[in-house]
C-alpha cells in the first residue's frame, strides 16, 4: 500500500467514525424525546408558575399539554383565587380547540356555576351553547344537544340582560328554533306519507305554536290547508281559517295565493250565496 492511500484510508475512517456517533446521537436524543413526558406540572413550583407555563402551551396550540396544566390548576387554586376563574376558561377552550365540544360544554358551564358574577360568566354560557349546538350537527338527529344549547343561549339572556353577548346568544336560539322546526315539518311530513292526517296537523300546529318566527311557519300552515282539504277528512272551514292567516301574514306570496287566492278572491266566494235546488212541485191532478 503507498503512503498516500494509506493517509487517504485513515483519513476516511475518522470521518466515518464521527458520521456513525452522529447517527447514534440523534438517535439517542428522539428516543429520549420520545420517552420523556411533554409535560410535567410537578415541575413548577407555584401556580403562577404553572399557569404562565400552561398558558404557553396554550398559545402554542400544545392543547394537550394546555389541559393537562389548566385541569391540574383547577383542582389546586383555592376558590378565591383570581386565575381560578381563567383556568377553567382556558381549560375549556383548549377542550373546543382539540374538537371535543361536550367536554367544552361541560367545562365552560362550571365555569359559569361557580363564578357567575365574574366577567367570564356570560361568554362561558354563550361558549357552552355553541359547543351543544356543534354536537347537533343535523337535524334529523335526536334533539338533546340542540336543547342543551338553547338552554344556554336562554339563560345568558335572562341572568344578564345587560351583557353585550344578548345579540349572539339571540342568533343561536334562533339557529336552534329553525332546526327544531325543521324536524317537526319532516316528522309531520311522514306522517302526510302514511296517511296519518291527525297525527301530521299535530306537528304542523306545534310548529306554529311553539317556532312563530321561523321560515317553517309558512311552510306548516300551507300543508295545513292541503291535509284540510283532503278528501278523506273535508274540513274545509279549518282550510279558510288557514287561509286567511295565510294571506294576513304572506300577501303578496305566490304559493300562497297559488293555493288560497288573494283577499278578494275570497271575499267574492264568501259574499255568493250558496244555491240550492228548487224542488219541483207535485203535479195536480
Amino acid at each position: 500500500m503507498t503512503g498516500a492511500a494509506a493517509r487517504g484510508r485513515s483519513a476516511w475512517r475518522p470521518r466515518r467514525v464521527r458520521a456513525s456517533i452522529e447517527r447514534g446521537l440523534l438517535a439517542g436524543s428522539l428516543v429520549a424525546a420520545a420517552c420523556a413526558p411533554a409535560f410535567q406540572v410537578k415541575k413548577y413550583r407555584s401556580s403562577q408558575d404553572l399557569y404562565v407555563a400552561s398558558l404557553r402551551e396554550y398559545t402554542r396550540k400544545k392543547w394537550e399539554n394546555a389541559i393537562t396544566g389548566f385541569e391540574r390548576l383547577t383542582l389546586d387554586l383555592s376558590a378565591r383565587d383570581s386565575l381560578l376563574s381563567r383556568s377553567h376558561w382556558y381549560l375549556a377552550m383548549s377542550h373546543e380547540r382539540r374538537g371535543e365540544s361536550l367536554l367544552a360544554a361541560t367545562s365552560f358551564l362550571r365555569l359559569a356555576e361557580l363564578f357567575p358574577d365574574d366577567s367570564l360568566a356570560p361568554g362561558a354560557l354563550l361558549a357552552a351553547g355553541d359547543s351543544y349546538a356543534k354536537l347537533w350537527h343535523d337535524p334529523s338527529l335526536t334533539t338533546e344537544y340542540g336543547t342543551l344549547a338553547q338552554m344556554q343561549y336562554r339563560l345568558l339572556e335572562s341572568i344578564y340582560p345587560d351583557s353585550p353577548l344578548r345579540a349572539q346568544a339571540r342568533m343561536g336560539a334562533q339557529r336552534i328554533d329553525e332546526w327544531m322546526a325543521t324536524k317537526e315539518f319532516e316528522t309531520g311530513m311522514h306522517y302526510v306519507k302514511r296517511r296519518a292526517f291527525d297525527s301530521a296537523l299535530i306537528s304542523f300546529k306545534f310548529i306554529v305554536k311553539q317556532y312563530p318566527n321561523t321560515s317553517k311557519v309558512k311552510d306548516a300552515l300551507m300543508q295545513m290547508v292541503l291535509v284540510y282539504r283532503r278528501p278523506e277528512l273535508k274540513y274545509l272551514e279549518e282550510a279558510k281559517e288557514t287561509c286567511t292567516t295565510l294571506r294576513a301574514a304572506y300577501a303578496a306570496d305566490a304559493g300562497v295565493l297559488l293555493l288560497c287566492g288573494s283577499p278578494s278572491q275570497a271575499a267574492d266566494s264568501a259574499a255568493k250565496p250558496t244555491v240550492r235546488p228548487v224542488p219541483t212541485p207535485p203535479s195536480v191532478r
